[in-house]
Order: structure tokens, then C-alpha cells, then sequence
């Protein structure tokens, strides 16, 4: 069958689209290929947050047990949902700063170190103090959703990232009834919400415009782009001459889908990272608060779309988001004193890390030394019997060895001569 020419230049044409550009098909299907160019500042910020988070799931678990002491056996159970593979003895040895391991009618225990505890108990005195904090970002966490309602069991995903303690609920609610009011409509456990009760207009700043007043100017983002991302930067000039719409506004007025209604979902994610610890969240843990704050179905394209405000990364197939404005290279710009306090926990943890891994040197030195050892002997047994070897093969060729040796040849020729 004949192909005519226009038919053939029109495959040829969608053939080199298809390859040159990956489709959005392709993207959509394929998450894990969403992520900002890669800054390695970020990343390892990032990557050092990440033991934290798992050894500090490890010490909530040992505090919950009775008498603070958790069977390895038991930690071994838990080790599947701290995303970790392998042996828990084998993790917890690499922390000796950190945790105490010891064995009784053969089962091994873990139990805090001492220095471990003392810091358990200064990041219990500092939760105290930031008891008036803690009611404040829930306040504007609740004045930004829609109907002033969150989700209790959603808002715990998100506990930890804001620095709440795990008994906020009890801590928090009863001592102030005339903010917040526990609802459940339902008989089911994650039906529970929070309610706010009172509105405070001067919680209602958020952290761009707050920045702005210091400053003296309007409200707008800042970009932390270097300057050669000039696209990038046109872009964000573009999308920052738009006004800047609260977070604490209301939505409803603002269509789906325009400029405005992104300007402000923007301004939410950017308000929402600024209240937590470290200034990053999950996207997914995010994503769960769409009906809260009324945000898009697909919030990591629009999150990509500002990668002057925000910084995306997959790495540990976890996608994160974190404000870029808030990091100084891989270090906190701002530290709450909570972070100062965890800092104190990471810098154990890499002390302990430190003195595993010379531990581990030591061994390995010695297990070579010991080789060298053993094989000194079976060297000097082949050096032997090469040597007897060669012997061997001089005693056979010794008649005509003798043939070559000048005094040999001699007396060989003189009795030849004589006879004749």
C-alpha cells in the first residue's frame, strides 16, 4: 500500500514531538519524574532531616512503653511501618549516644541513654513555655480553612511538622473553651473536628505580610532563584505583579482556576510552611486538606509552577515541598526553639554515628591484620617449595651443567688429548 508524501511528513512530524518531549500523559503517570531541579544545599538538608525523623519515631515508641524500656523484638515489628529494612539491632548499634542496648534471660532490651533523656526532659520544659504558640498556630491554622473546622485526624498527620505535642487536644483545648470546640458528627473516630469560636484579627497577618510591614512596602514573594534562571524569573515577576490576596480571606469570591484564586492558594501553602518547624511538609499529607482550604486537585503541578517560592524534591520517594526563602543554604534561616532543642537530639545522633563507625574502622583493621597473618606462613611454604623445586631441576641437569664450567671443560679435553 502506497503512503502518500503529506501522510508520511505528518507521522514523521508526531513521531519527533513524541520523542523529544515527554507527554503529560507520561508525567502524570510517572510522579516520581516531578521534582525541582535538584539543589544539593536543599537535599541535604533534606537527607540530615530524615535520620531524625525515624530515630525520634524510635524514642516516642520507647517513652510510650512501661518503664521506658521497648523488647527489640517488639521495635522489630514497628520497624516495617518507620520504612526500614533490616535488623532494629543493627540500626539502634549505629546510635550507642542515643540508645542503650542490653540482654536479659536472652532477649535483648533498648532503653534511652542518659544524656537521651536529659534532652527529653528540656524538650518537655521548652513545649511548656511554647504552650501560647502552640494556641496560636492552631488558631490561624483553623481561620485559614474555609469553615474554621480541621479534621482532627488529618491535622495529627501534620502534628509533628508544626511542633505540636502528641496530647495537643487534651493540653490545649480544655484550658481555652472560648477558641476551640471539639465537634464529632458522627459516631466514628476520624469524623472528630476542631472548631474555632473566636475570630482574632491579629492573627489574621500572615508571614509575607507581616515581612511586608517591617519592610514598608506591599505585600508580595520574594524569589530565591539564582540569576541565570532568567525564564524563571520573568515568570515569577509576572505572577508577583499580581496582588497579593491573605490566606485568611475568604475563597468563595474568587473564581476556580483564575489568576487570583492561584495567587491566593499560593499564598496559603507559603503561609502553611512558614508555620511549621522546619519550613517543608509532605505533599501528599497536604493534599488531604482540599476541601479545608480549598485546594486544587492537583496542587504539586501548581507547586512546580513556582519554583522561585517553592522548592519540590522526591527524594526517599517522598515528595516534599520547602520554602525556599527560609533556608540559607542546607541551615534554618529563623530556628524555633523547638528545632534548637531537636538540633541537640541530631548532633547526638551523629556523635554516636561517629563513634560506631571508628568502632567499625578498629574491627575491620584488626580482621585484616589478622589475615595478613595467616597468610605469612602459607607465603613462606610456597617460597620454600619453589625453592626445592628449583633444586631439583638443578640435580637433574647437573652432567650438563658441568659441561659449561670452564675448569670442567679443561680436564675434559686434557684426559681426550692424553688418550690419544
Amino acid at each position: 500500500m502506497m503512503i502518500s508524501k503529506r501522510v508520511f511528513e505528518r507521522l514523521a512530524c508526531c513521531y519527533c514531538r513524541l520523542h523529544s518531549q515527554p507527554s503529560f500523559i507520561y508525567h502524570f503517570r510517572n510522579f516520581s519524574l516531578w521534582s525541582t531541579k535538584k539543589d544539593p544545599d536543599l537535599e541535604a538538608a533534606l537527607s540530615r532531616n530524615r535520620r531524625w525523623i525515624v530515630n525520634n519515631q524510635i524514642k516516642n515508641i520507647i517513652l510510650r512503653c512501661p518503664n521506658q524500656v521497648v523488647p527489640l523484638e517488639h521495635l522489630q515489628k514497628k520497624f516495617k511501618t518507620l520504612d526500614l529494612q533490616g535488623k532494629a539491632l543493627n540500626w539502634l548499634k549505629k546510635y550507642p549516644c542515643c540508645f542503650e542496648i542490653y540482654r536479659d534471660n536472652d532477649e535483648y532490651y533498648c532503653r534511652l541513654t542518659k544524656r537521651m533523656i536529659h534532652l527529653v526532659e528540656e524538650e518537655e520544659l521548652v513545649k511548656d513555655m511554647q504552650e501560647p504558640v502552640f494556641v496560636q498556630k492552631l488558631a490561624k491554622l483553623l481561620m485559614m480553612s474555609v469553615n474554621q473546622r480541621l479534621n482532627v485526624t488529618k491535622l495529627n498527620e501534620l502534628k509533628h511538622s508544626f511542633g505540636f505535642p502528641d496530647d495537643y487536644i487534651i493540653r490545649i483545648l480544655p484550658k481555652h473553651p472560648e477558641i476551640f470546640r471539639l465537634v464529632n458528627n458522627g459516631w466514628r473516630k476520624n469524623s472528630m473536628e476542631i472548631e474555632l469560636l473566636a475570630w482574632n484579627p491579629d492573627l489574621a497577618v500572615s508571614a509575607v505580610e507581616a515581612s511586608a510591614q517591617k519592610q514598608g512596602i506591599e505585600p508580595c514573594f520574594s524569589c530565591s532563584l539564582p540569576s541565570t534562571w532568567i525564564k524563571s524569573w520573568q515568570r515569577f515577576e509576572e505572577f508577583n505583579a499580581i496582588p497579593y490576596i491573605s490566606p485568611y480571606l475568604n475563597p468563595r469570591g474568587l473564581e476556580e482556576g483564575s489568576k487570583e484564586m492561584e495567587k491566593r492558594i499560593v499564598g496559603l501553602v507559603h503561609e502553611l510552611l512558614s508555620l511549621t518547624l522546619w519550613k517543608k511538609s509532605s505533599i501528599v499529607k497536604l493534599s488531604h486538606f482540599k476541601r479545608e482550604f480549598a485546594l486544587p486537585e492537583k496542587l504539586n503541578i501548581l507547586l512546580l509552577k513556582h519554583p522561585g517560592i517553592f522548592y519540590v524534591s522526591n527524594k526517599y520517594q517522598i515528595y516534599t515541598v520547602l520554602l525556599r526563602e527560609a533556608y540559607n543554604g542546607s541551615e534554618l534561616v529563623d530556628k524555633n526553639p523547638l528545632v534548637i532543642v531537636k538540633n541537640k537530639f541530631g548532633d547526638l545522633m551523629q556523635e554516636g554515628l561517629h563513634e560506631y563507625n571508628q568502632r567499625r574502622r578498629v574491627v575491620n583493621l584488626e580482621k585484616k591484620r589478622k589475615c595478613m597473618n595467616l597468610m605469612k606462613p602459607e607465603r613462606r611454604k610456597v617460597a620454600s617449595s619453589e625453592t626445592s623445586n628449583q633444586d631439583d631441576n638443578g640435580d637433574t641437569l647437573g652432567g650438563l651443567g658441568r659441561l659449561f664450567d670452564p675448569e670442567e671443560r679443561k680436564r675434559f679435553y686434557k684426559v681426550l688429548f692424553d688418550e690419544r
